[in-house]
């Protein structure tokens, strides 16, 4: 009776994984060729989507005043880590048309991977960003994948199987 109860969980946690990892593909967004920019990068230099081609890249959308925003960024810096060997990038799209909140935050929460400003939303506007955090990932061919607004915490195991995914096509 144990084995069977355990056998069945084990089936419903990966129906209810399913579930969540379809529910955050975005219909007509799917196999799209990302729309390639140049942006500032904290570090001062410009970078360029399309320089991360042959990657898997997670963008991620957010803002300083953004509390799940805040939640969210040390997961993406330990998923960043944890798989930039074997060919994956965050590349993290801070939105405010001030940067001097974000630069604030990074000092007092630094991440590892490249932060960017899209001060005059015109990268966000490609992206039709409507929710904070968005976050979108994109194969190593240059082309959207998936798409998730918002974040809850334990959501960062989507985007783990998402980008595990990716990374073995």
């Amino acid at each position: 009776m144990r084995i069977r109860y355990m056998q069945t969980m084990k089936l419903l946690a990966g129906a209810l994984t399913a579930a969540l990892l379809a529910s955050a593909v975005v219909a007509g967004v799917s196999d799209a060729p990302a729309p390639d920019f140049t942006l500032k990068s904290d570090s001062g230099k410009n970078l360029k989507l399309s320089e991360h081609r042959g990657e898997v890249v997670l963008i991620n959308f957010w803002a300083s005043w953004c509390g799940p925003c805040r939640q969210e960024m040390p997961l993406l810096s330990e998923l960043h880590d944890k798989y930039k060997a074997l060919g994956f990038t965050v590349l993290g799209v801070n939105v405010e048309q001030d940067s001097a909140a974000a630069k604030k935050l990074l000092k007092e929460m630094p991440v590892t991977f490249p932060v960017l400003f899209d001060n005059d939303s015109t990268v966000s506007k490609q992206y039709d960003v409507i929710a904070m955090p968005s976050t979108v990932l994109v194969d190593r061919d240059g082309n959207m994948r998936y798409l998730h607004k918002g974040y809850k915490p334990g959501e960062e195991a989507i985007y783990l199987e998402m980008v595990r995914s990716l990374i073995r096509e």
